[in-house]
């Protein structure tokens, strides 16, 4: 037998639920999470980094912004929360953490649109991005994702990245700049880096 991933399209082990409390920007949230899924256990090392580190959007930030690999929703709850006019777009693969951001993230409406990679409309663009994106599922399925979304990002949208530095930051930020990205390390921490990906601005 084979043992579940969180990257797991439809996870078999029994959906086991509880709840986990975190403070970001001082707000605290609570949310519902389960077996199966990226961190049930606890706010992710990385993902906590992210939001504490990288610049969360305000009450003056619109759009379409994109949780990617939402896993429960911690970050798309936190961004729905910070950016009330903007909408959120939480991506995932797996159907079980999919099912908990709705959950998690209902109070914020039609804000928050919950679906698989394949069902994002493929006319939206995005002002901002956000990933702790899934480096166990190898550098080639890493770097495939990283092609897929970060041509979605507006023009003068910034993408948000937390990779652990063990497990390729340095070199996800090497490639990236080689396929002609922007990126800045805004912070390392906790053996975490969080990268600023932008557009080159034309000469």
């Amino acid at each position: 037998m084979s043992a579940d991933h969180y990257f797991s399209a439809e996870p078999e082990a029994p959906s086991r639920r509880s709840e986990i409390e975190f403070n970001v920007a001082g707000r605290d949230y609570r949310l519902a999470v389960a077996s199966g899924v990226f961190s049930a256990g606890r706010l992710d090392p990385g993902t906590a980094v992210l939001l504490r580190k990288a610049v969360l959007p305000d009450a003056g930030t619109g759009g379409a912004l994109l949780d990617l690999g939402c896993g429960y929703g911690p970050i798309t709850c936190v961004l729905a929360t910070e950016a009330p006019a903007a909408t959120i777009h939480a991506v995932d693969v797996n159907s079980r953490a999919r099912e908990l951001t709705a959950e998690n993230a209902e109070e914020f409406g039609d804000r928050v649109r919950v679906a698989a990679p394949d069902e994002v409309p493929d006319d939206v663009t995005f002002q901002q991005i956000w990933s702790n994106p899934p480096t166990h599922v190898g550098k080639a399925e890493l770097h495939a994702l990283m092609e897929r979304w970060l041509p979605r990002l507006a023009p003068d949208g910034t993408a948000w990245l937390v990779i652990n530095r063990n497990l390729g930051g340095d070199s996800l930020h090497t490639w990236l700049v080689g396929l002609g990205w922007q990126v800045q390390r805004v912070a390392s921490q906790r053996g975490f880096r969080v990268l600023r990906v932008t557009r080159k601005s034309a000469d």
